[in-house]
């Protein structure tokens, strides 16, 4: 009897994973300002060519050579520093870690794109990495935010 996927879901309760893929001009700089900001990377998935820098147990950025990733791909890969593919929104625990990991990563070579906002309820910090890859952490009071309100 073929079991249905409903109840296979129920059962296995898996979480999804999300792997970023990245294109990065230097492996090694990334990889030396991404452990400044205190990431680690998987040794199962890392060779000259890509590397795999875990943020999570299930979120994961594959840093991979702009030549490795262009052979996924026919389009052209856009230089970051010139234009955004996407913005990488982390959350973090507090104001203050949101403060201390945008530290870390201009201490380490990253340049600050917009100041800090502050809506109360959510406040969110960015910068941009050494191959231009825009990065948001942000912190959220779910207590503090307005209620919705219909118009």
């Amino acid at each position: 009897m073929p079991v249905s996927l409903s109840k296979l879901n129920k059962k296995t309760n898996m979480a999804t994973q999300i792997f970023v893929n990245l294109a990065v001009s230097d492996l090694n700089k990334s990889v030396e300002f991404f452990t400044k900001l205190g990431y680690t990377f998987n040794p199962k998935f890392t060779d000259e060519k890509a590397t795999c820098m875990i943020i999570s147990d299930t979120i994961y950025v594959m840093l991979l050579t702009r030549t490795f990733f262009q052979t996924f791909t026919q389009k052209e890969i856009i230089d970051a520093h010139k234009a955004i593919e996407t913005s990488i929104a982390l959350s973090a625990d507090s104001k203050d870690e949101v403060n201390a990991m945008v530290d870390k990563a201009v201490d380490a070579g990253a340049t600050i794109p917009n100041p800090a906002t502050d809506y109360g309820f959510m406040y969110q910090h960015s910068f941009d990495d050494l191959d231009g890859h825009h990065w948001e952490y942000v912190w959220m009071d779910p207590n503090g935010m307005p209620e919705h309100q219909d118009s």
